[in-house]
């Protein structure tokens, strides 16, 4: 099975019934919600995709329920990939505007079904449908075919991470990689993270290695070179790195890529994963620096597993649905194995 091509025969859609649900990609800024066709044999189809801004809604249901509203026919069912991790039926998130129940969710929003999945269970999930074309290679020089296990790992609003295989009863095997304790690999990191373990007991990847987490580099940063504080926001940050106005932008965002490269080069040493995504909003805003060689060197640099993961090719996915189309391979996969 090949990422361009999952399914040997999409003909099959012509002849077995569709299935339609809503699919949900939520996160920590955003929430995107779409319907999706499924069919067993075929890629799913994605459609009516609508963006909500999460601080804008009260709850996970409004939004849920809002889509629905928004349909001339609405189904009952809906698999959402969201940041978190089920403990009975509440969800245990830092980054949501709002606490989710899934009991409550699905009364709110008149739904008679409703999973909550990892949301980067879900984009793993969806890694087997990537085109060619969508996937852009940080290591040139290293085998450019597929290979399994692929580590998926992606920063955005937080830090997601997940293992996808080739088949089996089990796919994806999910994580909570951005809530392990974040490792220094040189001095400079070495001095940032003593300053942020004054503020925090516990300093997990997240907090550096997402978007949050920049606006935690960059005052640490900021405080090491002595110079004050000007920008407020990711947006501010990353835009003055891009136009080149600010040295310590500039610094922070090169800090932040090869940390990054560091952590992905730890993780794919700990799964034995044979490829990695990059995946997250923030991989895309910040592609120049991702492509600069520090995510590369610090990729490598893992002493005598360095020939290893010189063989393990290295991509940043774009393309904006891998949450919503994930969740509905979830919702196929899941359903073929019950049958």
């Amino acid at each position: 099975m090949s990422a361009a091509t999952p399914f040997p025969n999409p003909a099959l859609r012509r002849s077995a019934p569709a299935e339609t649900l809503i699919v949900a990609d939520v996160g920590g800024t955003y929430a995107r919600v779409a319907l999706a066709d499924v069919v067993a044999g075929a890629p799913p189809r994605i459609s009516a995709l609508r963006r909500y801004a999460c601080a804008e809604h009260a709850s996970l249901a409004a939004i849920l329920a809002d889509f629905r509203a928004s349909l001339p026919q609405a189904p009952n069912a809906a698999v959402v990939a969201i940041a978190g991790v089920l403990k009975g039926d509440d969800l245990v998130n830092t980054n949501l505007p709002w606490s989710v129940s899934m009991q409550a969710t699905r009364r709110d929003a008149q739904l008679s079904t409703l999973e909550l999945i990892n949301d980067f269970e879900a984009v793993a999930y969806a890694i087997p449908f990537v085109d060619a074309q969508a996937r852009v290679s940080l290591t040139p020089d290293a085998p450019q075919a597929n290979a399994w296990p692929a580590l998926v790992l992606g920063a955005g609003t937080g830090l997601g991470a997940a293992l996808r295989f080739e088949a089996g009863s089990r796919a994806v095997l999910a994580s909570e990689a951005g809530h392990a304790a974040l490792g220094a690999g040189n001095a400079l990191e070495l001095q940032m993270l003593q300053q942020l373990l004054q503020r925090w007991e516990h300093v997990d990847n997240e907090r550096v290695l997402s978007g949050t987490g920049l606006m935690n580099l960059y005052p640490a940063l900021c405080a090491l070179r002595g110079v004050r504080v000007q920008w407020t926001s990711p947006e501010a940050l990353i835009s003055a790195a891009l136009g080149g106005e600010d040295a310590l932008a500039v610094e922070t965002l090169e800090v932040f890529c090869g940390w990054l490269g560091s952590l992905a080069g730890d993780l794919a040493v700990s799964f034995g994963a044979r490829s990695v995504y990059l995946a997250g909003g923030i991989s895309a805003h910040v592609a120049r620096f991702l492509h600069d060689g520090r995510f590369r060197d610090r990729f490598l640099a893992k002493g005598v597993m360095r020939p290893v993961l010189e063989q393990v090719p290295v991509w940043r996915v774009e393309h904006g649905e891998l949450g919503v189309l994930g969740a509905a391979v979830w919702y196929d996969e899941h359903r073929r194995a019950a049958a």
